[in-house]
């Protein structure tokens, strides 16, 4: 886990620190940097985080047999076992690190190298002998891939800011600023500024530095025209399932350096934490967050699956002040606007768990897999609302609309949408979008085909679409910065994509059966941890926000979010956000969600914008 930097562009080694300084916090063990090729045209850099081989031999950028150089951040997983095969072809090896194990394997296998790591990375190889950049992005996007390509000169890097730094022909986007106030985040290919882009996930590129041409392919899909359909008894289901996630988790638990579980008492981090408990012979460390505002408190669920699992479990309590201090310096670490609120409970739990261990497994991906949100639950109403004939709908909705509940006016715009796809995609962006100021198509996105499709029912459709937007551009996004914010890395065992090819074949109703979500993950858990531990609720991970914009932080927001500095944040109604926070102070209506977007924005235009045309 680490950051990369490489460029064509000249700048002298003064910048070059500078811009790797700027990501010290991905890699604080080593900083490095190296000059390659004809006229040292080619830069690549790194910070280093060592976890596997912390010999200085695996530092970074790594060169193999005077063929290729690279520059590599995540873990290829399956490394020994691609390694094995490698020496049997005659491939020799100096370090014991997966670094020199994706040299020899793109010597062997080329580009389809790719296509034989299990894994998270982003890596660029500068292949001496073509004279190419060859790159490429993990298959679900754990790993962020900036990259800035003029026709002439190509550069990336792990976080967008390095990119920033120093390019003086950036402009800011209107649309990715429109696309963040709809999303919540800014989409993939997407970034804050026009001339930056991010790599896909499952995608490779390969940038010819004789030509300056720049190609990009996927090399990895989910299976979202439902092709490959699993034909056995949910009973053996369960028993592949158990299977393949243990040895995803033993996979991730191997280390050099300490390795802890992030436990939030939820299915899926429990059922991580238990299957790494029959992983090891050690005793297993879990690391939960606690809350003292009341609903937000969820430790004493974690203690208890803690309890049951006999783990050495650490319970962080959440300071105010703290967390305060994480809103201020937020665009710092997130580089780009990002509003998922949950990214500060998320940095605050990966600060105190890097206290003890290096490396911490997480649960994500359940929801997204195996049908496990309330959307998904409520979207069967959505259906049957989609059935009703629909100018029968639009007359309830324009009677629902004389009210003046927020409750009876949300239903009012649910009912005005046509089809359950289109509630859906209402729901991810904005019910009432009436505050964006824009003329973008919000919708005009590649991801939508994982939706508006006829392949598989609805909840397949939308579990595919979660899959390829919102774990993509949301949840990696947000657990990738949080954590390597303070030099942790997070492993995603449910994120194998051995786990998410299989979770795609099975029929629904192994995941969602009557009320019953994660169906089958839960069977996996219920071997190892008692029913009775998960029969509540589900919640989700968030901090008191919407209440501490009323108390704690109401003197903040209204100085950020002044009338006059409304004015000058772009692509909003200035006069409609001012009422949105009046009636969210006044407590009328919960107004949160569109405060912190908005409030994000201005941070990061504050911070990082100054300077800049928006485009």
């Amino acid at each position: 886990m680490c950051g990369i930097y490489g460029s064509t562009i000249a700048y002298n080694n003064s910048q070059i620190n500078e811009k790797l300084e700027r990501s010290n916090f991905r890699g604080p063990d080593k900083l490095k940097f190296d000059h390659f090729g004809d006229d040292n045209q080619v830069i690549f850099g790194h910070n280093r985080l060592a976890i596997i081989d912390l010999d200085e031999r695996s530092n970074q950028p790594f060169t193999y047999q005077e063929k290729v150089h690279l520059v590599f951040n995540g873990e290829i997983y399956n490394f020994k076992d691609i390694k094995i095969t490698l020496i049997e072809k005659g491939y020799k090896f100096n370090t014991t690190s997966d670094t020199e194990v994706i040299c020899a394997a793109y010597l062997e296998y080329g580009e389809s190298c790719v296509n034989h790591f299990n894994g998270m990375f982003a890596f660029v190889i500068y292949d001496k002998i073509k004279n190419i950049f060859f790159g490429a992005r993990d298959r679900l996007g754990q790993k962020p891939f900036y990259y800035y390509h003029n026709g002439k000169n190509f550069e990336f890097a792990s976080q967008l800011s390095v990119v920033q730094l120093y390019n003086q022909n950036l402009s800011i986007s209107k649309k990715a600023i429109s696309l963040y106030l709809a999303w919540g985040n800014i989409p993939d290919p997407y970034s804050i500024f026009n001339e930056i882009k991010k790599l896909r996930a499952g995608h490779s590129f390969v940038f010819n530095l004789s030509t300056t041409e720049f190609t990009e392919k996927t090399y990895w899909d989910i299976d979202y025209k439902g092709e490959n359909k699993y034909k056995g008894s949910f009973e053996d289901a369960v028993n592949i399932l158990d299977h393949t996630l243990k040895d995803a988790v033993k996979l991730r638990l191997f280390a050099d350096v300490p390795v802890g579980i992030f436990l939030s008492g939820g299915v899926d981090s429990s059922v991580i934490a238990a299957l790494a408990t029959k992983s090891t012979n050690s005793k297993v460390k879990t690391f939960s967050v606690k809350f003292n505002e009341k609903g937000f408190d969820e430790s004493i669920y974690a203690q208890q699956v803690a309890d049951h699992l006999q783990t050495d479990h650490h319970v962080i309590e959440c300071n105010y002040e703290e967390g305060k201090s994480l809103i201020i310096d937020f665009c710092h670490y997130y580089d780009e606007p990002f509003s998922d609120s949950s990214a500060i409970p998320s940095m605050l739990l990966a600060k105190h768990t890097r206290e003890k261990v290096t490396v911490a497994l997480s649960g994500d991906a359940g929801d997204e897999s195996f049908i496990g949100y309330h959307r998904y639950n409520w979207i069967k109403k959505g259906q049957l609302i989609s059935s009703v004939p629909f100018f029968l709908r639009k007359i309830g909705a324009s009677i629902l609309n004389l009210s003046s509940s927020y409750r009876l006016q949300t239903i009012a715009k649910i009912l005005s949408y046509k089809t359950a796809d289109d509630i859906y995609l209402a729901n991810m962006t904005h019910l009432n979008p009436s505050w964006i100021k824009s003329d973008v198509d919000y919708l005009d996105l590649d991801e939508i085909k994982y939706l508006k499709h006829k392949n598989k029912n609805l909840f397949e459709r939308i579990s595919d679409f979660d899959l390829k937007s919102y774990l993509v551009w949301d949840i990696n996004t947000k657990v990738d910065r949080a954590t390597m914010a303070f030099s942790l890395e997070a492993r995603a065992p449910l994120l194998d994509y051995r786990v998410v090819e299989f979770a795609r074949s099975l029929p629904t109703s192994f995941k969602f059966k009557g009320k019953n979500q994660k169906r089958i993950l839960k069977e996996v858990l219920y071997k190892y941890v008692p029913k009775h531990i998960f029969d509540r609720p589900k919640s989700g991970f968030s901090m008191p926000f919407s209440e501490w914009f009323k108390t704690d932080l109401k003197d903040y927001v209204l100085s950020e979010l002044s009338d006059e500095n409304l004015e000058h944040i772009p692509c909003i109604d200035a006069k409609l956000v001012s009422l949105y926070i009046k009636e969210h102070m006044e407590g009328s209506w919960n107004r949160f969600t569109i405060i912190w977007q908005v409030l994000v924005l201005k941070q990061w235009l504050d911070n990082n914008g100054k300077g800049y045309p928006i485009k």
